[in-house]
């Protein structure tokens, strides 16, 4: 497991694996509006004090390795990653499902990472099918 220490203090770092859903499950996402998304989680993250280790996504969903401290809990990252997100999505002038004010589901799936290597999950979210 990966540690730092901060002025004195040993923080123990944990990874999870995390997927979020467009509403309805709409497949609204291009190249263009991934990398914006992406954009959000690292602006995000750097406020927040943790780190986007892998970032991918199709058409309805993203897939997201992230690296945060003990310090966080994982509900507060997902909100503020997803609450980021859809409002740049929608500055930038990208359509939301159905013309709702929700880009993302409000359900969301996350797993510590552990079981697997993480570069065979980074590996693995890196092959992901790319909206055309």
């Amino acid at each position: 497991m990966k540690h730092r220490e901060i002025c004195s203090q040993l923080y123990l770092f944990s990874y999870l694996y995390g997927i979020c859903l467009t509403k309805y499950r709409s497949k609204i996402f291009t190249n263009e509006s991934l990398e914006l998304i992406y954009k959000s989680f690292v602006e995000v993250a750097r406020k927040m004090d943790f780190q986007i280790l892998e970032f991918n996504g199709e058409s309805d969903h993203i897939h997201a390795v992230i690296e945060f401290p003990p310090k966080l809990s994982v509900s507060q990252i997902v909100n503020a990653l997803k609450g980021v997100s859809s409002r740049r999505y929608g500055q930038a002038g990208f359509p939301k499902p159905y013309g709702k004010q929700a880009l993302w589901s409000p359900s969301y799936f996350v797993s510590s990472v552990g079981g697997a290597p993480l570069e065979v999950l980074k590996k693995y979210i890196q092959n992901q099918e790319k909206p055309s």
